[in-house]
């Protein structure tokens, strides 16, 4: 259980890596390249979607810790 754990929390540490990184300041990064149709609040629909997705990838990375942890104690 310990080696298939610590290889998804290796994937997910990299994969949240790779989707704070494609985040960026205002009117730069995914939502700035002028391609992506805004929505009403003014935000890009690609900077949104980006957004929930790294907040789904952080909880489980979250989760995952805590299994981790649950599994060495």
């Amino acid at each position: 259980m310990l080696p298939v754990l610590a290889v998804i929390q290796v994937l997910l540490s990299a994969g949240l890596i790779t989707l704070v990184l494609m985040h960026s300041g205002r009117d730069t990064g995914l939502g700035g390249m002028g391609f992506a149709p805004t929505s009403q609040g003014g935000t890009h629909i690609v900077e949104r979607n980006l957004t929930r997705v790294t907040v789904v990838v952080a909880v489980l990375f979250v989760v995952n810790t805590i299994a981790l942890y649950r599994v060495l104690a």
